[in-house]
């Protein structure tokens, strides 16, 4: 479990945050509040704001549902700048970088079933990179070499992990031939030139992994601010897999104040979308979300 003392973020310059939805489903009360918290901080920076759409997870994706996201966005008035980025278009980028990494022996392929992890504690150790001859297929894990174990939130502060999950070999290729979401999305944030990320909290051990990579692959890595997240009951995020309640495509305001109420900022009593995220933008003030990593929603919210 991460562990975050408070501190406040200042501005960069050339600011480029995003927003990366799975195409799981629709968006939900807490999508709304990772994408309208990392929009108002984009925009309150006077930078970018891209969108992503993180489609490299067939199984788990809904015919239609990046459509329905697109059109979401836009009945909210939460418009993107440049081309929207499919991580679909992108796997010829990630297999090559993947080639390169095990061929410099900085990855390697792993045979091991979850079984035989939780047989190890339930921290993979890392026979397979002894192993002689070595694996030609499988997983891919990298040789975690680096094993970062702390970082600094923005809105957090300092972040300290389990040494032993950071010290972890652990993998950028699935077993069925899947791109991993860790090698995805740094590949992706370094790609688009992200200076941010902003998501939820349930992210937070993650950037740790992804401070691995960033430094691995020789490329800076962003800042990092995670939101609370929205809970309907102690450590039960909503989501998709929960069967969240998506948002009214049709009456945004109502859940556009709700959100910015969340995350501690001033409401808009305006009933007109541009008006009230402009009026958000320029109310915007970090030191307003609160500092901690989960919220519950009240009963029926």
């Amino acid at each position: 479990m991460a562990k975050a003392v408070a501190s406040q973020a200042t501005g960069a310059e050339a600011y480029i945050g995003r927003f990366a939805p799975s195409p799981s489903g629709p968006l939900h009360f807490g999508s709304l509040i990772a994408a309208l918290g990392s929009f108002l901080r984009a925009r309150a920076n006077q930078g970018k704001w891209l969108v992503r759409i993180e489609d490299i997870d067939p199984p788990r994706e809904v015919i239609g549902a990046s459509d329905l996201i697109l059109k979401t966005l836009d009945a909210y008035g939460l418009q993107w700048d440049d081309a929207v980025l499919y991580q679909s278009d992108r796997l010829g980028a990630y297999q090559a970088q993947l080639d390169a990494l095990v061929q410099q022996d900085k990855a390697y392929f792993c045979q091991c079933t979850r079984k035989q992890i939780q047989a190890m504690g339930g921290t993979y150790d890392g026979r397979c990179s002894a192993r002689m001859p070595k694996h030609t297929e499988g997983a891919i894990r990298i040789h975690n070499t680096l094993a970062i174990d702390h970082f600094n939130d923005e809105l957090l502060g300092p972040i300290q992990v389990e040494p032993d999950f950071a010290a972890e070999d652990f993998i950028i290729k699935r077993r069925d031939g899947l791109y991993a979401y860790q090698l995805a999305v740094v590949m992706d944030d370094a790609f688009q030139g992200i200076t941010e990320v902003v998501r939820g909290a349930d992210l937070l051990t993650s950037s740790a992994r992804q401070a691995t990579l960033f430094e691995l692959f020789g490329e800076t890595a962003p800042k990092w601010l995670h939101l609370p997240l929205a809970c309907a009951q102690p450590g039960m995020k909503l989501s998709k897999q929960n069967h969240a309640p998506a948002i009214d495509i049709e009456a945004p305001q109502a859940s556009i104040n709700a959100a910015l109420a969340f995350l501690g900022q001033a409401p808009c009593d305006i009933d007109q979308v541009e008006i009230m995220l402009a009026q958000a933008i320029s109310q915007f003030d970090l030191k307003r979300i609160p500092c901690q990593q989960e919220i519950l929603l009240p009963q029926g919210a």
